[in-house]
């Protein structure tokens, strides 16, 4: 009884924190002219978000286990028609605008893809080396479908975390070496072509993947040069942040989403990015721990697809407020802001929260 108490302590301590940072943010966002409903927003989405941990924790994780296959088609579905009837944000027709709010299908891709890659590992019985390669081949497919429709919209990010979550499932399921050797062939024939084509056949680079995916890539190239207005602003609000507390700052573009570890430094202080990491690296123990005691194939599977993704968000967010990796555009979790994302969070807490260590 009391090692389940502290099991749910690591959690939800650190989860109330991040959301309590989260909020606090978005006060100070709020005051900004266009962000006036920012704080009333993320309370809202929060709210939601606990309605949606509490609904997928009562359902129970084989429920959604055997519906995986019909959650992944209908979310492909909705891909499909956010690129005719969707709301262009950014330069990026990602969102179904609805009347009091908005969502975002790529969003939710990323738990269906979850439950749908371990389901189809799950129903493999044996591991031959024809199978492996069979499941490997069947995986790269699933992920790649919705990646596809996500590259027209387009969103970089997006893409990333599916291959991200790929990644710690295969790991997981513990593949046989070669296949990593001839995946990262693909991975860097595939990005030779693109880099040659970017480099020195700009039209055809353009031809083929579109101007918004170009200028998409040539800000992420920017970060080799360090010439970037956002990063030149996060990292100007961070070098006058005080330890405790508010400082003037400067203005930072996406301050409630992409650097919002830079806002929250410079509004609520150095101490804020500490607590910030700590908390993180609580919840990342957490769920490693529980990667290792669960026994059950689908659900370990399930667990790490979830932690690579959450690991990889972190270290993507965290890194590029601080100019050491590129600006792609990906949310801090339960701290951004954003409705999909806390909400698709708060999904994945609910089956994990439900899966025992046996």
């Amino acid at each position: 009884m009391k090692k389940n108490i502290l099991n749910k302590l690591l959690l939800f301590l650190p989860l109330f924190i991040l959301i309590f940072i989260s909020l606090s943010n978005m006060y100070f966002v709020s005051q900004f002219k266009g962000y006036e409903n920012y704080f009333f927003k993320q309370t809202i989405w929060f709210a939601i978000g606990f309605l949606s941990l509490i609904f997928f924790y009562i359902l129970k994780p084989q429920f959604f286990f055997n519906k995986a296959k019909y959650i992944y088609y209908i979310n492909i579905l909705l891909l499909v028609l956010v690129l005719f009837w969707g709301t262009t944000v950014n330069g990026s027709r990602a969102w179904f605008k609805l009347a009091y709010f908005s969502f975002q299908p790529s969003e939710l891709m990323k738990f269906s893809l979850t439950l749908y890659l371990c389901q189809i590992i799950n129903n493999f019985k044996t591991k031959s080396m024809k199978q492996e390669f069979y499941v490997i081949l069947r995986l790269l497919l699933i992920t790649s479908i919705p990646s596809f429709l996500v590259f027209l919209e387009p969103d970089t990010g997006a893409i990333l975390i599916y291959f991200i979550i790929l990644l710690g499932i295969i790991v997981a399921y513990k593949i046989n070496f070669k296949y990593y050797i001839i995946l990262g062939l693909i991975i860097f024939v595939g990005l030779g072509i693109m880099g040659y084509l970017y480099f020195f056949k700009q039209n055809l680079f353009v031809d083929l993947f579109g101007t918004s995916f170009f200028y998409r890539v040539d800000r992420i190239l920017t970060f080799l040069s360090n010439d970037s207005f956002q990063l030149d602003r996060a990292l100007i609000s961070i070098g006058t942040a005080l330890f405790w507390g508010r400082s003037e700052g400067v203005y930072i573009p996406e301050a409630a989403t992409d650097f919002i570890v830079a806002f929250s430094i410079s509004k609520l202080g150095i101490i804020s990015f500490i607590i910030i990491l700590l908390c993180f690296l609580v919840l990342d123990s957490y769920f490693l721990i529980k990667i290792f005691k669960t026994k059950l194939k689908k659900h370990k599977l399930f667990i790490a697809g979830f932690f690579t993704m959450f690991v990889f968000a972190q270290i993507q967010n965290i890194g590029m407020n601080l100019g050491l990796l590129p600006i792609i555009g990906l949310p801090l979790p339960f701290v951004s802001y954003g409705g999909t994302n806390i909400i698709v969070y708060f999904m994945f807490l609910g089956i994990l929260i439900n899966i025992k260590n046996k």
